[in-house]
């Protein structure tokens, strides 16, 4: 309880942590479907609150779902989570990378090539990032 007092946790996420803490894994997966039964744990909450999160510190939807499913998220519970704001990602990768470059677009090749390896690193798909620097 600790634990989910501070933020969100996705079950195997949970699991994975009182595990290596010491504790039994017998009783950890009896507390963790309890935690599940009463509501007091949902990775469907977790993923909403992950996506919004990383979403608002400027990663793209790639990224969030490699990190989403490396914490053990469903990958249709991961789909459904980055829907909630797929309209915004052009609008937040327009953001990103004004904040990082400056309003005017590259129009150097190696500069051009620099903000394109930066936007996908953050994880944003090629096809956003092409669109962006084409002035869409």
């Amino acid at each position: 309880m600790d634990y989910l007092a501070r933020r969100e946790y996705g079950e195997r996420e949970l699991a994975r942590k009182l595990t290596a803490r010491g504790f039994d894994a017998g009783l950890v997966e009896a507390a963790v479907d309890r935690l599940v039964a009463d509501g007091l744990l949902s990775d469907r909450r977790f993923a909403e609150a992950f996506v919004h999160s990383r979403y608002q510190q400027g990663s793209g939807p790639q990224k969030i779902h490699a990190e989403l499913r490396q914490r053990g998220i469903d990958d249709c519970l991961i789909d459904a989570s980055l829907e909630v704001v797929a309209e915004q990602w052009l609008e937040r990768l327009r953001q990103v990378r004004e904040k990082k470059f400056g309003p005017e677009l590259p129009q150097v090749f190696s500069e051009r090539n620099r903000q394109i390896r930066f936007l996908q690193q953050r994880g944003f798909t090629s096809e956003q990032i092409f669109a962006v620097l084409k002035g869409e």
